[in-house]
């Protein structure tokens, strides 16, 4: 089973689980809960969302694929945290329809914004699932991170496609509707109202370095995911990774 403490998974989910789990064990300080309610859009088969309820919260997965919420109420069975985690059909721009406002801790939104239609609308409609106090976990494609592979595949004319379009994709075989710059991800938080907590590069290196050299070379996992560690908080790196992560903070009046 897939999740973000297993070591080869982690390559991809370690530098956000590391920020994720830190900003939930922040928010029990804050309001002296024990166990926080968060929600997870686009959570899909619980990839994040079993190891937050492993922690002892609560964990609404609001998904628009069925096969994916069957995959995650298995998963969090075979976990132990079936009571713990609920998957509700549904996707940011009618989140309203499923969910309630202002009922939620924390929320995850990993996946989600290259896909919406209208990507500050589903900013705006994930902040108001937050209680008073609460915190954004943001997760999107980042440009650079696409440009960099495209151009190291010797796919130059598509790396500079995906340099000038508005949308960061690099021609009509793309499979990503939409990426983004780590400044345009912070003014739509911004501009939701939340304060940036933190801005991180995930998969700077990862996904451009051989698996074979991480799967053969002793220490290599190791040291690779120290390097993400390390270069992940560095904004210099922000503009080649592959992913961004944004922690947004709301604090009540």
């Amino acid at each position: 089973m897939s999740d973000p403490m297993r070591p080869r998974a982690s390559l991809r989910t370690a530098v956000v689980w590391e920020v994720l789990k830190d900003a939930l064990d922040r928010q029990v300080k804050a309001t002296g809960l024990e166990s926080l309610d968060v929600l997870d859009t686009g959570g899909g088969s619980g990839n994040f969302a079993v190891p937050v309820a492993r922690l002892g919260h609560r964990v609404t997965v609001v998904d628009p694929s069925p096969n994916a919420l069957f995959a995650l109420e298995r998963r969090a069975a075979e976990a132990g945290v079936a009571d713990r985690v609920r998957g509700v059909q549904g996707d940011a721009h009618g989140l309203f329809d499923v969910v309630g406002r202002g009922e939620y801790d924390a929320v995850l939104c990993h996946g989600v914004l290259e896909y919406v239609d209208d990507p500050a609308q589903g900013i705006r409609n994930v902040v108001g699932a937050l209680r008073e106090s609460g915190v954004l976990s943001l997760l999107a494609a980042g440009l650079g991170g696409a440009v960099l592979a495209r151009a190291l595949a010797g796919h130059f004319a598509e790396a500079g496609q995906a340099l000038t379009d508005p949308d960061g994709r690099w021609g009509e075989g793309d499979p990503v509707p939409r990426r983004f710059t780590a400044e345009q991800l912070t003014e739509l938080v911004s501009a939701s109202g939340l304060r940036i907590g933190a801005v991180h590069g995930v998969r700077v290196f990862a996904d451009l370095v051989p698996g074979v050299l991480v799967d053969t070379e002793p220490g290599a996992l190791d040291a690779l995911l120290k390097l993400e560690a390390a270069a992940a908080e560095q904004p210099a790196f922000h503009s080649v990774a592959t992913q961004l992560h944004v922690l947004g903070e709301k604090f009540g009046e």
